[in-house]
């Protein structure tokens, strides 16, 4: 058992620098895009933000998406009140029930296809989303490239109570954070993703829709079919004030683990590889500390090598940190308040990735507000009763 234990501590150790050199390189690239100038491209842009029931702070997230500094855009699927004293032109639209696709990608799918011709770049957002007021800018000017098939950024959760699921909830996001990078093969998020219309139309994202449970994976999937780059931008990271109890919990994370299982395996593999390869050697770590303690043997080699690793991580949430900080200037004193749950907490979360993983290893089935999915494939999605 000791052999197997110094074999997996030994990659983990590898891995954790790894990592580490991973999240230097993220946090250069998150300040060279901080220094660089985005550009002067501004075409006419429509905003769609898809609306699911009420949650905390819907109205003050939803204003956001009208007090962007610039005048060219229109936001579109955003409650009404807001909509009627939004300073910028704001429809509201009702995408009715879906037949077959989940309820998020119905509606976008009904936004998009009441869009008047002028638009020429879509950005899709998400209600539960604050972003701040240059994200509009920061996010569309890029794509004046148009050897760019879509900009994207990342959301950086923010706990609105003080309890430990949401404070749980806020340290397993975090690491999502830095998955995206320069160089990478990066993925959309349906948070805050920019792509020209005509990109849109000519990579098939409506007909990859269509029976679709997943916005951005749906997306990813049709831009690299059709070999589009996918360019991340840490600048535009989008704060989530977020609140929940243990259920909610385990149904969010639940919900994006299996969505990545079915849409994106080439991610799922490699992340379950790399969280459960980290709860063995800790598990595996502390039983043997445990035995040479009970033994009355010297386990000091042992707690070394089941420490390390945890330090690693520990180092890497730090890194991720001062980058998110820079990005949110803003909101520094909070993030810096709150830092203890995005370090101390990074230490347990592999096994709430454990639990996920695990749990999307024998279920199909997932909750999505008020309605309740079974994901056949990646181009069948059933609606089934709750």
């Amino acid at each position: 058992m000791e052999t197997l234990f110094y074999l997996l501590a030994f990659l983990q150790v590898l891995l954790g620098v790894y990592l580490i050199g991973q999240g230097l390189q993220w946090l250069d690239y998150l300040r060279r895009r901080l220094r660089m100038d985005p550009g002067f491209y501004a075409p006419r842009v429509a905003v769609l933000c898809p609306c699911q029931g009420m949650e905390p702070g819907l109205e003050r997230n939803l204003l956001s998406l009208t007090e962007f500094e610039r005048q060219n855009y229109a936001a579109r699927t955003m409650v009404e009140r807001i909509a009627a004293n939004s300073r910028v032109k704001a429809h509201v639209i009702i995408a009715g029930i879906p037949s077959n696709s989940g309820e998020k990608v119905n509606n976008l799918r009904v936004a998009v296809e009441q869009l008047p011709p002028e638009f020429e770049v879509l950005v899709f957002t998400d209600s539960d989303g604050r972003p701040g007021k240059s994200w509009l800018y920061r996010l569309v000017a890029p794509l004046g490239d148009v050897r760019i098939g879509a900009t994207t950024t990342m959301r950086w959760l923010m706990p609105n109570r003080s309890n430990l699921p949401t404070a749980l909830l806020a340290a397993w996001n975090a690491p999502v954070v830095t998955m995206l990078s320069e160089k990478g093969k990066n993925l959309c998020w349906g948070g805050g993703t920019a792509i020209r219309r005509g990109i849109f139309e000519q990579s098939g994202v409506m007909n990859e829709w269509r029976n679709s449970v997943s916005d951005d994976y749906s997306l990813t999937r049709a831009l690299e079919r059709n070999n589009r780059s996918i360019v991340f931008l840490p600048e535009c990271l989008t704060l989530s004030y977020v609140e929940t109890d243990f259920r909610g919990l385990l149904e969010f994370t639940n919900r994006q683990i299996l969505i990545t299982r079915v849409y994106a395996q080439r991610v799922w593999a490699p992340a379950a590889a790399t969280h459960l390869l980290y709860c063995v050697t800790l598990s595996l770590g502390l039983l043997l500390i445990l035995s040479d303690f009970l033994e009355q043997r010297p386990a000091f080699h042992i707690a070394t090598l089941t420490v390390l690793p945890v330090l690693l991580s520990a180092i890497r949430s730090s890194i991720r940190l001062t980058g998110v900080t820079e990005a949110l200037p803003a909101e520094r004193s909070q993030i810096t308040g709150q830092a203890w749950m995005y370090v101390m907490l990074a230490v347990f979360i592999p096994f709430l990735y454990a639990v996920n993983f695990v749990n999307s290893l024998i279920t199909r089935k997932i909750r999505w507000r008020s309605m309740a999915y079974e994901l056949i494939s990646p181009e069948q999605t059933r609606i089934v009763p709750l």
